[in-house]
């Protein structure tokens, strides 16, 4: 199945302009490590497909470049661009039995990862790491389908790749993926170019224009949000705040102040989301308090 969409330029036009320029760079200034977060996996994929094929075109890189390299990718037939779930790699047999039932990608895929990377290439490899169903459909990556024995397993190559190595991962919540290979990879929020109903009733009233309120009003704003954390699931409320930060910059797409201000944002509701997942013990008001903080105080 194909993934690749020929509108993604129309698409995610400043992400990809953040790409093309670093990528035209003279020291190719992006990450080795990416991860794409967000609720399209589908989106993300196509992304990171067109990043590779930037990455790999032997002429200019335009979006139109009908050199080798870059109908190889659009065709998703590129010896050296990737797409790496749990059941796109066979046990030592040559048809589809051996993936049946394959919950994760295991170390014995990553043991196959490391050997093929010890080989030398012409191109510049791309491998996407994600997951997909029986039925061909991309899901995100998490800690059942990327455990951490094989994220562990790859960290070192993660690290300290080979020259003109790139690696993708995507996944729903950056909180999905164990924190150190989070560390290692620069990461983007994909909004998703799907119709959704983002929900944020819960928390509209207290969230709403969160960033006229006043540094000297911090701990007000701490205390309600503190209450409806106290009357709702937390990660619930998190959720929500990234619904309600994601339909006001879909209402100012044209305010670039907001656009970065509330994609940064959202990374710090992600991390309060993150540390409530990895560590439920961890105190709730020190969570609240410290993003409170962040968002009003930055």
């Amino acid at each position: 199945m194909l993934y690749y969409n020929n509108e993604i330029s129309q698409q995610f036009p400043k992400l990809l302009k953040y790409f093309e320029n670093g990528i035209k760079d003279n020291d190719k200034n992006i990450s080795h490590c990416l991860l794409f977060w967000g609720a399209d996996t589908k989106s993300q994929c196509e992304l990171a497909l067109e990043v590779a094929r930037i990455l790999n075109c032997s002429e200019s890189g335009d979006k139109d470049c009908t050199c080798l390299n870059c109908k190889w990718i659009r065709e998703q037939t590129h010896p050296a661009v990737k797409i790496y779930t749990r059941l796109d790699f066979k046990e030592g047999t040559d048809d589809d039995e051996s993936t049946k039932g394959k919950k994760n990608i295991n170390i014995s895929q990553a043991k196959s990862i490391i050997n093929e990377l010890s080989v030398t290439s012409d191109y510049h490899r791309v491998y996407i790491f994600c997951d997909r169903d029986e039925d061909g459909n991309l899901l995100p990556l998490n800690q059942m389908n990327f455990p951490e024995a094989t994220s562990n397993a790859l960290l070192k190559t993660f690290e300290e790749p080979p020259k003109n190595t790139t690696f993708i991962f995507l996944t729903k919540d950056r909180s999905d993926i164990i924190s150190t290979v989070v560390s290692r990879a620069q990461s983007f929020f994909v909004p998703s170019v799907l119709a959704q109903d983002l929900n944020f009733d819960i928390v509209e009233s207290v969230i709403s224009n969160y960033w006229t309120i006043e540094r000297n009003q911090v701990l007000e704003f701490e205390n309600k949000l503190l209450g409806l954390i106290a009357e709702n699931e937390p990660k619930e409320v998190f959720t929500q705040i990234q619904n309600y930060m994601l339909e006001t910059i879909k209402a100012n797409i044209s305010n670039k102040h907001l656009f970065y201000r509330l994609t940064n944002d959202m990374k710090f509701v992600e991390e309060a989301k993150r540390q409530i997942s990895l560590t439920p013990s961890m105190n709730l008001q020190t969570v609240a308090e410290n993003l409170c903080f962040k968002l009003i105080l930055q």
